[in-house]
């Protein structure tokens, strides 16, 4: 990867980057960010779906070496929490952060820092975990990263409930796309996280993000420098509707790269919903990793 260059240094070089900014930023003015279009003033309000104002708020960051084996590398994959989240995952493990607000809030400039901070630690990128209602603030942040010497790939980690109007937006800033595809059924998707059409919006953007950025990239090291990479967590019961999911993932591409996650545990409020209230059985494994060998995905991972 010693000759990649991030797709966001084209776009800052030639000037591009300073009209992104500007759009994305506009749109939490009457908040289009996110598929839930709150139409909220979040320079001045944190009334909307995320409960989130205009600056960025963080709960941890670091060098984070329990994400995909590509991301980790040899140094881990620089991964900045952002507090909140458009979803309420009733089964969240990381419900502190997502619904309970632990994080404080800093500065365009802190959140700068914190990138460079991390690439000089020896990080393979800059992994931001739940970034689609705060994308406003890396964009602003982006410039400011990039002129202290940022030259590593941005992630874009996402819970998949993301507005494809945003993404188009995006199209040149993250060279990878790590998106969950959490459900293939609404009326699951509205019990146990909140949403009616998370599978109509999450298809949307997914099919947006392969667009941009195409298959998962390696170099010769096996470290990650552009592509998408799809998140699954299998559910009990078969609540995800996991083989949808799967045949969805196929007409993107065979060389897809899917992580099937069998680690869901009953946290937060999961105990109270019968149908999710244990953990998976090795059966409920091994039958969604038999179906995506049977229809031909190539780069399955657990």
């Amino acid at each position: 990867m010693s000759n990649f260059r991030p797709s966001y240094i084209r776009l800052y070089n030639e000037g591009k980057l300073w009209d992104r900014i500007e759009r994305i930023s506009s749109l939490i003015e009457n908040c289009t960010l996110c598929p839930h279009k709150c139409r909220i003033d979040r320079k001045n309000s944190k009334d909307g779906k995320c409960q989130s104002g205009e600056l960025p708020i963080v709960a941890s960051y670091g060098p984070h070496y329990g994400e995909e084996p590509p991301l980790v590398g040899f140094y881990g994959s620089g991964t900045i929490f952002l507090t909140n989240c458009n979803l309420k995952c009733i089964f969240c493990q990381n419900y502190d952060i997502s619904q309970m607000h632990s994080g404080t809030i800093i500065s365009y400039q802190d959140l700068a820092e914190m990138m460079i901070e991390l690439q000089l630690k020896g990080c393979h990128n800059i992994n931001f975990v739940t970034p689609t209602h705060m994308v406003h603030t890396i964009v602003t942040a982006l410039p400011e990263a990039i002129e202290k010497g940022l030259r590593i790939p941005l992630v874009y980690n996402s819970g998949g409930y993301d507005a494809v109007e945003t993404i188009q937006l995006l199209d040149g800033i993250f060279d990878i796309y790590m998106p969950d595809f959490k459900y293939f059924n609404n009326q699951t998707a509205y019990r146990l996280s909140g949403i009616n059409n998370y599978v109509e919006e999450a298809s949307k953007a997914i099919f947006e993000m392969h667009r941009q950025v195409g298959d998962l990239k390696m170099n010769n090291q096996g470290i990650a420098y552009r592509g998408l990479i799809i998140r699954h967590l299998i559910l009990p019961e078969n609540q995800a509707d996991t083989f949808k999911v799967i045949h969805f993932i196929k007409t993107l591409s065979e060389n897809t790269y899917l992580n099937l996650m069998n680690q869901y545990r009953p946290e937060f409020h999961a105990c109270n919903e019968p149908l999710i209230n244990r953990r998976i059985n090795s059966e409920e494994f091994e039958e969604a990793i038999k179906y995506a060998n049977k229809v031909g995905l190539k780069r399955i991972t657990v």
